[in-house]
């Protein structure tokens, strides 16, 4: 056993020829120790045969009684020679008596893991460097979700039964863990030993290496388009951004929001980017419920975002930011949230740190709404129009979201284009594009009316599992799809069938000055209420067979007490357009509404309706005459 050295030996001085006298971090370990040096000490134990000594968290030692010279207590500091390290890591001390010294700290030289490499069967301790996404308190430990640049993980640390550890550690902290790498449910989880943050030069390093990692992981993928449509690649750089910001907002631990139109088209919109998000968020994070929690597919029956969906949508946010510690949500408008209406809902999120992103193919208000988003996408921002559905857009989002999905989407961009009725050419494409995954267009019409008619008996609940077997998205049985979609279209044409047999004996006709056919229907006194179809899809009903009957230009108004919806076809309207000039010129009339260039719906008060439409009936009938815009209207058995 060697004796610690004389004040004036070399061995363990510093530049000052002063002793040297090492203080160790807390989460030094043996490899940061060297025998022959000194150490700051902290008595843990006192013993008959001497003291133990701690020179950091997990670096202990003897000292024995024979090289006391002095009684010591628990807690008490001291600074000791280490004399030797045996063979079984044992480590054996003197007391260093200096008159002076020179201190020198020691960081431990970490070796940092991974999160996407960690696994359960090792036991040795592992250290992470990231940035905390969500601090979750449980009935035990606390779970802090650590992103590095790899991963999202799970790291539990306890203090004593809910109760907070490390309290002064909050989202959005650098940090470095230690621990154990355990399972729990069948997941990976780090059972953190310490938890420190991060400060000054190291928190900086860590959080310039984290930013290199998000910008390059988040960025969308480059992928061939499912058809040739030069209007369409207009709206791909577009497409392109929110599909990188989308994948950025996962990879930081913030929860989507998505909130879509109720129709086919939204679904056709929502579920293959929600397929996406969550495929995404399975491959970054360690966590198997983090899809739960990251994203939420809330269906909107408005063609905007009503400020009742909003208040609720803000209230369960920030209970889920006071209870589960997640930040604030991104929202995710689809094939809604282009329009004035949508105004007041987004200066209500204003207030908070609510980004929004629209993808929709409603006529917008780019002046009102662009201020308020992060992105819009839109393809009448690019002089394109409705043809181009939201269903389309959004399979290629996923796309390029997540481009494993490969060929399982090929067939929802045509039932998206049917359900909406989309008039563009390249239709034919993306019906042959799901011909070939075996879909015939008799299909494809089934399925979005399957899909219609379930969205009105799902009201406000998404039906996950059920729209995925009716859309045959992440569906496992194709058989249960195909007899699923015939129940329920049946069920629907049905349905259909017995609201227009009490209603057609009831529909006004007239031809107006432009020569166009215009339809009228009083749904609040003709037609079932409260049961499918709805007013809207009612005088689609209407006008679908009544062009089909007359092959010409036809305008279809079904009203109810305070409400119109409108169809047309072979007429150059612009509903929105006619919506602002009857809120200026029906005084009192309380008009507001929207939609496509021919399709839409206008409230307005009860006692003035009479007003309003004679007024709309007025633009109709000095609207132009286009016979480019007739429907082609497809019948099926």
């Amino acid at each position: 056993m060697s004796s610690p050295p004389d004040a004036g030996d070399s061995a363990g001085t510093g530049s000052s020829d002063r002793v040297v006298v090492y203080d160790l971090a807390a989460e030094c370990t043996l490899s940061d120790v060297t025998a022959e040096e000194y150490y700051h000490a902290t008595v843990n134990g006192v013993v008959d045969y001497g003291i133990f000594v701690d020179i950091s968290d997990d670096v202990s030692g003897l000292v024995h009684e024979s090289q006391l010279s002095a009684t010591y207590n628990v807690g008490d500091e001291l600074v000791v020679y280490l004399t030797e390290i045996r063979e079984n890591g044992d480590l054996s001390f003197t007391v260093g008596d200096l008159p002076e010294y020179e201190t020198v700290k020691v960081a431990h030289d970490y070796e940092i893991s991974d999160a996407d490499s960690l696994s359960p069967s090792s036991t040795d301790t592992v250290h992470l460097e990231g940035e905390v996404v969500q601090i979750k308190q449980t009935g035990g430990p606390t779970i802090f979700q650590i992103r590095d640049e790899t991963a999202v993980v799970p790291c539990a640390a306890f203090e004593e039964a809910g109760v907070r550890a490390y309290p002064d550690i909050e989202v959005g902290a650098v940090v470095r863990v230690t621990g154990v790498v355990d399972s729990r449910d069948d997941a990976v989880q780090v059972e953190a030993s310490n938890i420190d943050a991060l400060a000054d030069e190291e928190a900086e390093e860590v959080t310039a290496r984290l930013a290199a990692a998000l910008d390059k992981r988040s960025q969308a993928t480059d992928i061939e388009p499912l058809i040739d449509w030069p209007a369409f690649e207009k709206l791909r750089p577009d497409l392109k951004r929110v599909a990188t910001l989308l994948r950025r907002t996962v990879l930081e631990g913030r929860p989507i929001k998505m909130r879509h139109h109720a129709d086919g088209d939204g679904m056709c919109a929502s579920v293959p980017v929600q397929l996406a998000i969550e495929r995404f968020i399975e491959e970054t994070h360690q966590d198997p419920s983090a899809a739960r929690h990251l994203l939420k597919r809330l269906p909107s029956k408005a063609p905007f975002y009503e400020m009742e969906d909003v208040v609720r949508d803000l209230n369960f946010s920030l209970e889920d930011r006071a209870r589960h510690g997640q930040k604030l949500p991104l929202l995710l408008m689809l094939d809604n949230g282009s329009t004035e209406e949508d105004i007041p809902a987004y200066q209500n999120l204003a207030h908070y740190d609510i980004p929004i992103v629209v993808v929709d193919h409603h006529h917008p208000d780019p002046e009102a709404v662009e201020p308020l988003v992060e992105e819009h996408v839109n393809p009448y921002m690019h002089d394109e129009d409705y043809r181009i559905t939201t269903g389309m857009m959004c399979v290629e989002l996923a796309r390029m979201i997540y481009p494993g999905i490969k060929d399982e989407l090929n067939h929802v961009p045509a039932v998206a284009g049917l359900t909406d009725r989309s008039k563009a050419d390249e239709m034919s494409q993306y019906i042959a594009l799901a011909e070939a995954e075996g879909y015939s267009e008799e299909d494809l019409w089934n399925i979005g009316e399957a899909l219609d008619y379930e969205a009105y008996w799902l009201k406000y609940n998404d039906g996950r599992d059920l729209i995925n077997d009716i859309l045959n998205v992440d569906c496992d049985d194709d058989e249960r799809h195909r007899k699923l979609v015939s129940f329920l279209s049946s069920r629907a044409e049905r349905d259909v069938d017995i609201q227009l047999d009490s209603v057609m004996p009831h529909v006004e006709h007239e031809v107006l000055d432009n020569d166009a056919h215009l339809y009228r229907i009083d749904l609040e006194h003709h037609a079932h209420r409260f049961t499918y179809p709805a007013p809207g899809k009612t005088t689609g009903e209407i006008h679908d067979r009544k062009v089909q009957e007359t092959g010409e230009s036809v305008i279809t108004i079904g009203y109810g007490p305070d409400f119109s919806v409108l169809r047309s076809d072979g007429v150059r309207l612009d509903i929105p357009n006619m919506v602002q000039e009857l809120q200026s010129e029906v005084k009192g009339g309380g008009v507001s509404g929207g939609g496509h260039l021919v399709v839409g719906s206008i409230k307005f008060v009860k006692g003035m309706r009479e007003e309003v439409l004679d007024a709309l009936v007025e633009k109709m009938a000095a609207a132009e005459i286009d016979e480019e815009l007739r429907s082609t209207i497809v019948t099926h058995d």
